[in-house]
């Protein structure tokens, strides 16, 4: 087990290496290795232990009734999958998870970690600290997904990374990648897109975006207008 890597997870943050290889040393752990496209979790599957991703990539995945995949997002080593489902009333995974890369993941049992919770200060901040950045992530995406339109969608995207005084963006997503964030087909994002420029709300070149119609866009994301 790499300890100075895992010192870097939001669970063991302002540990060092040593340091967490000594909370890690007082509680039962094992890890788990998977390969590319092996399930992890299924949604609906009960979360009874807390999962660090120690290695590679996996990604959290809703399918809807018409068996349309929606990806939520890719969890990278070194984040904890779902640690704001490990306890509750109803603590269930709400997602598939799958590994995208050869991965290995850390498993602490749930009455395991409640005993890292309560001997240890750093630790427990920081479990709460990531369940209300979860609990604020789901929010964010609920939001997108509940927007009617892709334009909606995008309106609202591009007025909360840009300001009046400074109306440029460069994305850090890839356009099938902010799709996927969208939950909607690369095509017709790309669609949406083209039509907002030839409005004249928005310029962009490649990942660089400049809403140039401030106040339409703002309509846009209200539902308001189509352009």
């Amino acid at each position: 087990m790499d300890f100075d890597f895992l010192s870097r997870s939001p669970v063991f943050r302002g540990l060092s290496a040593g340091e967490t290889e000594s909370v890690l040393g007082g509680v039962r752990y094992r890890t788990r290795s998977y390969l590319p496209g092996s399930v992890i979790a299924l949604s609906g599957d009960e979360v009874t232990s807390l999962q660090i991703v120690a290695k590679g990539l996996v990604k959290g995945e809703m399918v809807d009734y018409s068996g349309r995949v929606l990806k939520i997002e890719d969890i990278a080593a070194p984040r904890a999958l779902a640690p704001a489902f490990l306890f509750g009333s109803d603590n269930r995974y709400p997602v598939n998870v799958t590994a995208v890369t050869e991965s290995i993941l850390l498993i602490i049992g749930k009455r395991d970690f409640v005993s890292l919770l309560c001997c240890n200060e750093t630790i427990l901040t920081n479990y709460l600290d990531m369940i209300s950045s979860r609990s604020q992530f789901l929010s964010e995406r609920i939001r997108f997904i509940t927007f009617r339109t892709i334009k909606g969608k995008l309106a609202n995207y591009l007025l909360e990374h840009t300001t009046v005084e400074n109306p440029y963006i460069r994305l850090n997503l890839t356009q099938q990648e902010l799709s996927d964030f969208f939950g909607v087909a690369r095509p017709s994002l790309a669609r949406a897109i083209r039509e907002m420029e030839e409005g004249g709300v928005i310029e962009s070149s490649g990942k660089e975006f400049r809403v140039t119609d401030r106040p339409t866009l703002l309509s846009v994301a209200a539902g308001l207008a189509d352009v």
